[in-house]
């Protein structure tokens, strides 16, 4: 049971709440949030509020240095009256990994499950009971003291909010190599799930929008020579009937997705290499038909297949099929993440009821 009750100003929020037809990804905000602080060392027990605007000090130091950590994750309530999530725990595990890395105090256990449970469980009239719609949660934890020193808030926040979404990806992606520009380095943030790690995407992710594709894909710091991942999704191949994905090199985000995918692929009987993969031996092999296929997996998108990977000279390489490992893969964890289909690994997490309402 979850030791949260829903406030009458909650309550009316989600009541005038009006779910629309079309969702988008992210840009439908659910009424509801949920909020704790951290003060002289200590948690308190936070709250479920209404969505709206929060006060930050113009000098805090989420602000000034990007002291943000963040999650995503989603919540299910196809063809079910209460609704689960999908592998929380492993998120919390990723959110304590990312706090480490950035000096910032973890958020207990307890309260990262009490926070997904409130703010889920308020907000479970508004999730989609549809396939392919879920309720999409981000908790976040930022330094909110303020002060110029290069040091670690004494002062944190921890908020989770919402979104009813839909599939963030529906038609093939038109990937551009960047090969100018370095996301993150071995020893820097790119394991880990902090707001800078994404900043440092945003430059090559426009100009690859601007030239018309759709997001761009990483190399190494070190030599530019291997793949690392795209902007916010980590990456596949099928090469010569072997699914091939790049090794985790402590500058690469552990993804949820990829490591499900990664299960999947193995208990479905396929050959799986996680390796370090040259740039331009996958385009040799896309060009020589070697490689097959290529997609990529997160959170919002699940699995997106690719249909060009644009080199910076301007030659494009499109693998010989679209979408057909990818969605045999797709298609098998959606139906675990909404309960359509067994769950052999465990992965799936009944959000806990209210004990009231008030």
């Amino acid at each position: 049971m979850s030791r949260y009750v829903i406030s009458p100003q909650v309550a009316a929020a989600v009541k005038e709440f009006k779910l629309p037809e079309r969702l988008g990804f992210g840009a439908v905000v659910a009424p509801v949030m949920f909020s704790a602080q951290w003060r002289d060392g200590a948690w308190d027990n936070g709250e479920l509020l209404p969505y709206g605007p929060i006060e930050i000090l113009p000098g805090a130091r989420a602000l000034h240095y990007a002291e943000l950590v963040f999650e995503g994750m989603k919540a299910y309530c196809v063809g079910r009256t209460w609704p689960n999530l999908f592998r929380p725990r492993d998120n919390w595990q990723r959110l304590a990994r990312s706090a480490e890395r950035l000096s910032m105090p973890k958020v207990p256990e307890t309260l990262f499950f009490d926070a997904l449970d409130a703010v889920a469980g308020a907000c479970r009239p508004l999730i989609p009971n549809v396939s392919g719609r879920s309720l999409y949660l981000r908790p976040f934890l930022f330094g909110t003291e303020s002060g110029y020193l290069l040091r670690n808030s004494n002062e944190f926040r921890f908020m989770v909010i919402a979104n009813p979404v839909e599939s963030y990806a529906t038609v093939p992606m038109r990937v551009a190599i960047e090969r100018l520009d370095v996301r993150a380095a071995v020893g820097g943030v790119g394991a880990a799930k902090a707001s800078a790690n994404y900043a440092a995407s945003l430059r090559a992710s426009s100009a690859a929008a601007a030239r018309g594709y759709t997001v761009a894909l990483w190399l190494d710091a070190r030599d530019q020579r291997y793949i690392q991942e795209l902007s916010g999704m980590n990456l596949f191949a099928v090469i010569r009937g072997e699914l091939h994905t790049p090794e985790l090199d402590g500058a690469i985000l552990p993804g949820i997705t990829r490591d499900s995918l990664i299960a999947l692929a193995r208990q479905m009987g396929m050959e799986l290499r996680e390796r370090r993969m040259p740039i331009d031996e996958l385009l040799a092999d896309i060009a020589s038909a070697e490689c097959s296929e290529v997609f990529a997996c997160g959170t919002a998108a699940i699995v997106s297949p690719i249909s060009v990977l644009a080199d910076r000279d301007g030659r494009e390489y499109a693998p010989a099929k679209i979408d057909v490992v990818a969605k045999t893969l797709r298609e098998a964890l959606l139906a675990i993440q909404e309960r359509r289909a067994p769950d052999p690994f465990g992965w799936t997490r009944d959000v806990a009821p209210f004990t009231a309402t008030l």
